[in-house]
């Protein structure tokens, strides 16, 4: 019999949702999360902070109850986990603690529990509030895809921002010698050009500050063509990083679409594993079916040689009304016309 602490780590594990109350508490801690999102913007509406709504207070304090309790949840049943870092129960769970998600978790309920425990006015902390919208990157394949580029590619992009730092120190150090004299009050020190090189290497160019000498000018010229390529490194980087991880994803299917097909079909159990995973992967619909139809064709390819499979191919044509060459629909008059005229 499973114990009730692996039977709630399977109901608020994402990724393997064999019961349904699982995806009941998943849809309903999404829509609690956007609404709590939605309630953090209305309330800064000058109609409805001067009303002092007390909803507000209620449904923060609902929303601070469930959270915590899902918090407490997922604590306590971390260790079922198959992550061998996580089996110890006190090491385990501290482990999980300090895990990005888990550490989002706490932060977005802790700034409710300092307002009661402490005198000093934490109002400012409220903004906090809205960290809960990245909770819903549990639910988002979407996002989780976002956090596993970003953590596969940290390296490189941590050393293009680290050029682009430099060249920003660089940039402002030339215009701030280049400007100083000419405008003292615009380029009054190196920390404060290091706006103008910022919003010129990103090419926003505000206009608010310009330079007006000549040699400023030439900087600022050799500066915006270098900042080009290097401003854009790191988008490229995550563009590239998103490609790679979408193909390993349709790899990781296409692997277990050849395991289900391993024996020739696909039983109801193979099929339920081939959904979960699709679901995981953030696959959708029409392209898992894809994947499984062009690896079924080709495992009949393997299994009955290219010749028959050809003819199978132009016998499915023919009676689908299609060209087997040119893939045309044909008219069934027309095709009988032209088998009666080549016999």
């Amino acid at each position: 019999m499973i114990s009730r602490r692996k039977l709630t780590h399977e109901i608020l594990d994402i990724g393997n949702k064999q019961h349904t109350l699982g995806t009941v508490i998943d849809i309903f801690l999404i829509a609690l999360i956007s609404l709590n999102v939605l309630s953090v913007i209305l309330e800064t509406l000058p109609s409805i902070t001067a009303l002092e709504h007390q909803g507000f207070y209620w449904f923060e304090v609902f929303s601070v109850i469930v959270f915590s309790i899902e918090y407490v949840a997922r604590v306590w049943s971390c260790i079922e986990d198959g992550e061998i870092h996580h089996k110890h129960p006190v090491w385990g769970r501290l482990r999980y603690m300090l895990t990005p998600l888990a550490l989002i978790d706490l932060i977005v309920i802790l700034p409710f529990y300092l307002s009661m425990m402490l005198v000093v006015d934490l109002r400012f902390m409220r903004v906090l509030r809205l960290l809960r919208v990245f909770k819903l990157t549990r639910y988002s394949s979407s996002m989780s895809l976002l956090l596993q580029v970003l953590h596969r590619e940290a390296r490189s992009i941590g050393a293009a921002l680290f050029v682009l730092f430099m060249l920003i120190i660089v940039a402002s150090s030339l215009i701030y010698f280049a400007e100083h004299h000419a405008q003292p009050e615009v380029f009054s020190s190196i920390p404060a050009a290091m706006w103008w090189a910022i919003v010129t290497m990103t090419t926003v160019g505000y206009g608010d500050v310009i330079p007006v000498t000549i040699m400023g000018k030439v900087m600022a010229s050799v500066i915006s063509i270098m900042s080009l390529g290097i401003v854009a490194l790191p988008a490229g980087l995550l563009a590239s990083g998103f490609s790679e991880a979408v193909r390993e994803r349709r790899r990781t299917y296409h692997k277990m679409v050849n395991m289900a097909l391993q024996d020739g079909e696909i039983d109801s159990v193979e099929h339920k594993a081939l959904n979960q995973m699709r679901e995981t992967l953030g696959i959708t619909k029409e392209e898992a079916a894809h994947i499984l139809h062009t690896n079924i064709d080709r495992k009949m390819e393997q299994e009955v040689g290219q010749d028959l499979y050809q003819l199978r191919q132009e016998i499915d044509a023919v009676l689908h009304d299609r060209c087997p060459h040119c893939d045309h629909k044909i008219k069934w008059l027309e095709r009988r016309k032209r088998d009666t005229e080549s016999s």
